[in-house]
């Protein structure tokens, strides 16, 4: 079940709180001769996701009109059925913008029922790949709106991807996950309904699928997942109406790398080869690269070695075909050290601890972002705990606890809490003095 966020927020607009609508709704039922007795409960549920039964969808149409004094469909409250009268615009890109800033509006209210929602799994979470990879194409995306779209605003929304980026590298994605979605709101939902050519709307649903590509980094990185999950379909769902290849493989890998960390692996599996499949000639050598090491982690998990050492081969020849400068915005995160710090986890997941160890000081060798250090310096420690040489790791632990001060970050805080347990059953000298300074780190509140 997915939160019903148009439902939310039309609400909103009527002014008619969750116990008003449910009474509005059994009293319009009393005029089809329907006993209803429906309390401000469920309309929670319809919120959460729930489909109201029988003619109760339509009583909920009938009820925001007249509050409204104006028509609302089935699609209007995202109840519309596919097939259905009065739900022709639900899968148009339309109907999609209207269901993707309502999910904005949602969080920056910071509704429980859209904060807490879990990941989908199974066909949920498939279909926005599959649908990304397959036809139809979006053949026209231009829009008529009382704004007209100019390139300066598409170069805005540009900018706002890049210095979004760099705080979540700089203060972790709790603390930015506020201030985007503010943006996406304030400034990139009335572009996406302004007025647009076809070539400008390409690149404007480029530029949005960007920032809200960074939203869902933010809410991943908070553990929102379920969040998170929307948010990157979304920005799928923009990528294809860009008609960018390339920047439909680089949400996928968002997706790739969460469901490595929901251990789904078969499926981060998949994934990638989507991606590396559909996007062609169009996928760049970071992102490859990229792909292919996370693809190894995958199948290291799942106990195969033979798969796992072929994409580490992969990801290496990928990342020495990078070239500086002729990459995407959105690949900038592969830096030099990326790839080495993700094979070390897959060869530390196959038992391979003398070769993971030089990945991962290879990593820690290389410049990298403030959070990509905190990562490469947690998984050298945790090497050298499991290779025995807890002087070392401790060294690097100190580092690594230093570096993350400051910081608001779920997956940061799980990093630092992994390599305190391992630290306490180590119980070597030095380990007190790192704990403490991990315990320090940890003691930033999100």
């Amino acid at each position: 079940m997915q939160p019903n966020t148009l439902l939310d927020a039309i609400l909103d607009e009527a002014g008619i709180s969750h116990a008003g609508l449910a009474a509005h709704v059994n009293q319009a039922g009393r005029r089809r001769s329907l006993a209803l007795r429906y309390e401000h409960t469920a309309v929670a549920r319809w919120l959460k996701g729930q489909r109201p039964r029988g003619q109760v969808p339509d009583l909920i149409c009938e009820v925001l009109a007249a509050r409204l004094h104006r028509p609302v469909t089935l699609d209007d409250i995202g109840l519309g059925v596919p097939g259905r009268p009065g739900t022709a615009s639900a899968g148009t890109l339309s109907g999609f913008v209207e269901r993707a800033t309502a999910l904005w509006r949602s969080d920056e209210q910071q509704r429980p029922h859209v904060l807490g929602a879990p990941a989908v799994t199974g066909t949920p979470a498939v279909m926005p790949v599959w649908e990304w990879e397959n036809p139809p194409e979006d053949t026209d995306v231009s829009r008529g709106g009382r704004h007209r779209v100019t390139a300066a605003d598409i170069e805005t929304l540009r900018a706002a991807r890049a210095h979004y980026e760099q705080m979540y590298r700089k203060a972790g994605g709790i603390a930015t996950r506020t201030r985007i979605v503010g943006f996406l709101n304030a400034e990139a939902a009335p572009l996406l309904r302004g007025s647009y050519t076809d070539a400008t709307g390409r690149q404007l649903h480029r530029a949005t699928g960007g920032l809200v590509a960074v939203a869902g980094i933010c809410a991943y990185d908070s553990d929102a997942h379920g969040l998170a999950q929307r948010y990157f379909h979304q920005a799928l769902r923009l990528a294809k109406a860009s008609g960018d290849r390339g920047l439909g493989a680089y949400v996928i890998a968002l997706l790739v790398n969460q469901s490595l960390f929901m251990r789904e692996f078969r499926q981060a599996v998949a994934f990638a080869e989507a991606a590396l499949r559909a996007a062609g000639r169009h996928i760049t050598p970071a992102l490859a690269s990229d792909l292919y090491a996370m693809q190894a982690k995958a199948y290291a998990h799942l106990g195969d070695a033979g798969s796992a050492l072929a994409c580490i081969r992969r990801a290496e020849s990928a990342a020495e075909r990078i070239r500086r400068g002729h990459e995407p915005d959105e690949t900038g995160y592969v830096q030099p050290g990326l790839v080495n710090v993700q094979v070390a986890e897959a060869l530390l997941s196959l038992g391979e601890l003398a070769a993971a160890r030089e990945h991962a000081a290879a990593a820690v060798d290389n410049p990298a972002h403030d959070r990509g250090r905190v990562h490469r310096l947690a998984m050298l420690s945790t090497i050298e705990l499991r290779q025995g040489n807890a002087e070392k790791a401790v060294v690097t632990a100190v580092q690594m606890a230093e570096q993350a001060r400051g910081m608001e970050s779920q997956r940061l805080r799980d990093r630092l809490r992994a390599v305190r347990e391992h630290l306490a059953r180590c119980g070597s000298p030095g380990t007190t003095e790192a704990a403490e300074l991990i315990d320090g780190a940890l003691r930033v509140p999100l």
